[in-house]
């Protein structure tokens, strides 16, 4: 009697993190590299293909965030309608497995190299961004969301945790590891890319301890990050890449 009762509590256990080493393989096709992140939603980790040896990426769901795998799907569709912007990686196919006596699904989309924002800031000097520096990131990513924007979509889950440093010169070349579906596309969801934008640069450049030193050039856009005030200048991503494009600084 008492392990049938302890069965049923294990079964009914919420699945809040996926305990899987280096070298397991899932759906007998991939085999786990190392966990790059998680999120709301699930977790992310880096595979490689057995027969290709490609590398790929596979984000499983928790199952109480994917009931009947709406959020999954919603995800992959979303992927396949945002496909031409190069911003986002892109999605190959789903697989299932099972997982705590559970069947969990994941989706198998690109890897790409590179370095997470997060990770990256920690390395530069005073673990910031210069202000020219943080323009242009402001910049690449305002670029690659007004893509997203023009489609009628929205991001929904901007920050330096799942934002890839690519490539870093002249310009930065990102893309984004991740996104979030909070239903069908409102304004108020575009709203909030342009809002988290505007934090990402305000967060680049040191956040809260810095910003009161920053120039005009910097507060202008960050509007003290109230919402109403930065609204009122970038409706959308488009508008902001516009105002940086064209700006006048000494």
């Amino acid at each position: 009697m008492v392990s049938i009762v302890n069965a049923r509590k294990t079964k009914k256990r919420r699945i809040d993190t996926f305990d899987l080493q280096p070298g397991r393989v899932l759906a007998g096709k991939y085999e786990i590299l190392s966990r790059l992140g998680a999120g709301w939603e699930g977790e992310v980790f880096k595979i490689r293909e057995k027969n290709t040896g490609i590398e790929r990426a596979a984000k499983l769901f928790f199952p109480h965030r994917n009931p009947k795998d709406r959020t999954a799907n919603f995800y992959a569709k979303k992927l396949h309608k945002l496909r031409l912007c190069d911003i986002l990686i892109q999605y190959h196919t789903h697989e299932t497995i099972r997982y705590g006596g559970r069947p969990i699904t994941f989706l198998v989309s690109d890897f790409v190299e590179g370095e997470l924002l997060c990770k990256f800031l920690e390395r530069q000097p005073g673990k910031r961004l210069t202000i020219f520096e943080g323009l242009h990131l402001l910049h690449s990513l305002a670029s690659g969301i007004e893509c997203i924007h023009q489609v009628g979509e929205y991001h929904g889950d901007l920050h330096d945790e799942n934002i890839i440093v690519n490539r870093y010169g002249l310009a930065f070349d990102v893309r984004l590891v991740d996104l979030f579906h909070w239903g069908a596309p409102k304004p108020s969801n575009i709203h909030q890319d342009v809002c988290d934008l505007v934090r990402v640069f305000y967060d680049a450049l040191g956040g809260a301890k810095h910003y009161t030193r920053q120039p005009w050039i910097v507060k202008d856009i960050c509007s003290g990050l109230k919402r109403t005030l930065i609204l009122k200048k970038f409706r959308t991503a488009g508008q902001l890449r516009e105002y940086l494009e064209t700006l006048e600084w000494d």
